[in-house]
């Protein structure tokens, strides 16, 4: 049986052919845990005409990246995908093989798990090494405490949050490419029926350095229309909890919180939001929490850097008019 070693990233790319912010900051995190275990660091990426972005990928510290690049790889197919990378790491067992907390991620990593017969580890905040064993921590009880584990099997799936790692320095010496042939696959149950790109005029959800979030106390989508030019001020994006996007108020590309994504900005505003679990589970790695909400006893403040008391209303249209004059200025 092959000893597992290594630690690998499932590096996942965006449409200019680079690797995510997220990718690169498990690309840092996996090069600390592979130092500290005395290992060493590998990527993984799957796609088709994808040999720019392998050479990214490689230049980010890796010791080797093995690249599956195929036309039948071009469109995210669960089955397919799940079939050809398994086959590739039951021939290089890794220790751990860490993936983004993605739509991609969720999905992929727990068939590979019951493939491998290997442990799952999801939504992780935090990974560490500690006498030769890998310690995750990963929120519990809707976000309400935290739990580190350690996994009974040699080799572990980890789905892993933004801002756990740091995206590392470009590396002198690029790892070695290695293409590796995708084996022949069974034909899929799936029907591909086309894909929708979609256009977003605000930098994307899990991207913005800053995100303005708000809350059913926003009343409607002309409310929304106020935070979303405030975004844009602010070079972030909009963001929401649950109830509006099931009033219709803001879309569900929006929503944070167990339910929805997961961000991590440098600044999140939480306007009109009272701060329930489900909602801080999307939210609470974030930088620095500011809040605006007219109920002073609103658990969101106990979880803010910065709070405003105060009718929305008022607050965000004058600090919108502020912030555009020392624009200007």
């Amino acid at each position: 049986m092959t000893q597992p070693k290594g630690i690998y990233v499932l590096a996942e790319i965006n449409d200019s052919q680079n690797p995510t912010s997220l990718t690169l900051e498990l690309l840092g995190l996996g090069k600390k845990l592979a130092s500290d275990m005395g290992t060493t660091l590998g990527a993984v990426i799957l796609g088709s005409d994808i040999t720019a972005a392998a050479q990214s990928v490689s230049r980010c510290g890796t010791d080797e990246v093995l690249v599956l690049d195929d036309p039948v790889l071009g469109t995210y197919d669960p089955e397919v995908f799940c079939e050809v990378l398994g086959g590739l790491l039951k021939s290089r067992l890794p220790l751990i093989l860490l993936s983004g907390h993605t739509s991609m991620g969720q999905d992929l990593l727990p068939r590979l798990a019951c493939e491998l017969e290997a442990a799952l580890v999801t939504d992780c905040v935090g990974l560490r090494a500690e006498g030769g064993e890998i310690l995750f921590t990963r929120p519990v009880y809707g976000g309400n405490a935290l739990a580190t584990q350690k996994a009974r099997t040699e080799t572990v799936m980890a789905t892993v949050r933004a801002r756990v790692g740091d995206a590392p320095a470009a590396a002198e010496t690029a790892g070695v490419v290695t293409r590796v042939q995708a084996a022949p696959v069974a034909a899929s149950r799936l029907e591909f029926k086309g894909r929708e790109v979609m256009v977003f005029k605000e930098c994307p959800l899990e991207e913005a350095p800053v995100v303005v979030s708000g809350g059913r106390g926003i009343g409607g989508e002309e409310g929304f229309a106020q935070l979303r030019e405030l975004a844009g001020l602010l070079g972030g994006a909009v963001g929401a909890s649950r109830p509006p996007v099931d009033s219709g108020w803001a879309p569900t590309t929006c929503q944070v919180g167990i339910t929805g994504k997961v961000v991590a900005p440098d600044i999140y505003v939480a306007v009109a939001l009272s701060g329930s679990t489900q909602h801080l589970s999307g939210m609470g790695e974030s930088g620095k929490i500011v809040a605006v909400n007219k109920d002073p006893d609103a658990y969101i403040f106990k979880v803010s850097d910065y709070g405003v008391v105060g009718d929305w209303k008022q607050v965000i249209p004058a600090f919108t008019t502020a912030l555009r004059e020392i624009i200007q200025e």
